[in-house]
């Protein structure tokens, strides 16, 4: 689940309306009645998102499915016949993506329920689970490919705290990586600059031909989002 975005979107109808120039003026909401003045600047931010009009448009479920999709133009993890899996998967932008691009052989884990994208597996439950791992293996029938990771913990207002919490699962997500992915494979996890990941990606070079930071165009210029894309697994 991104922490860009709410857990899950109804579908609206695509923006109409616009200058000569064609770009739309930035929309005011009416009324702030009853919201905090962080989630009045969201819900503006999200409104004249070019991103989120565009995910909208297409019939994505969030603005996050553009991000994968340029990773994927670059490093081109979405295959037929490939095996993926994708932590923290709601609303779901990711699955879309990868079956848009061929990839039959799916399984998302989310602890928010997540509206079927076919033919994708569909696990609602925590992923730090004892049993998640097996699950998620079985439902694959085999080893992955591709382990994506976008999972964002329930933040507690500490941003100290919220950080190593952050860090704390993209740690889970590349110990799994490394513990299940077949020679070749590859793994890809959302992080933040100036992030205490130096000890992640210290043991991902050991198991990966190449560790990079990668911060697509769809991420937004004032976040500090990054993400980390390790290729060429060289086997446990």
């Amino acid at each position: 689940m991104s922490d860009e975005e709410p857990p899950r979107k109804r579908m609206v109808k695509p923006p109409a309306g616009g200058t000569e120039g064609g770009r739309a003026k930035p929309a005011r909401l009416k009324t702030a009645y009853g919201r905090t003045p962080s989630q009045q600047a969201w819900l503006e931010r999200q409104i004249n998102d070019p991103f989120s009009a565009k995910a909208r448009a297409l019939g994505y479920r969030s603005r996050a499915a553009f991000k994968i999709s340029e990773i994927d133009e670059k490093y081109r993890f979405f295959k037929k016949g490939a095996k993926v899996i994708d932590l923290g998967c709601a609303p779901g932008g990711w699955l879309q993506i990868a079956v848009e691009r061929g990839v039959t052989d799916l399984v998302g884990i989310d602890l928010l329920p997540v509206d079927p994208v076919a033919p994708a597996h569909l696990l609602e439950m925590d992923f730090t689970a004892d049993d998640a791992p097996g699950k998620i293996l079985e439902l694959l029938d085999g080893a992955p490919d591709l382990v994506m990771s976008d999972m964002a913990p329930n933040t507690v207002g500490h941003r100290e705290t919220d950080h190593l919490r952050i860090v704390g699962l993209i740690e889970i997500a590349a110990e799994f990586a490394i513990d299940t992915l077949k020679p070749g494979g590859s793994f890809v996890a959302k992080a933040f600059q100036g992030g205490e990941t130096a000890e992640v990606i210290a043991r991902l070079k050991k198991h990966f031909e190449r560790v990079q930071h990668y911060k697509p165009k769809a991420s937004r210029a004032d976040s500090s989002e990054v993400f980390l894309v390790a290729t060429g697994f060289k086997g446990r």
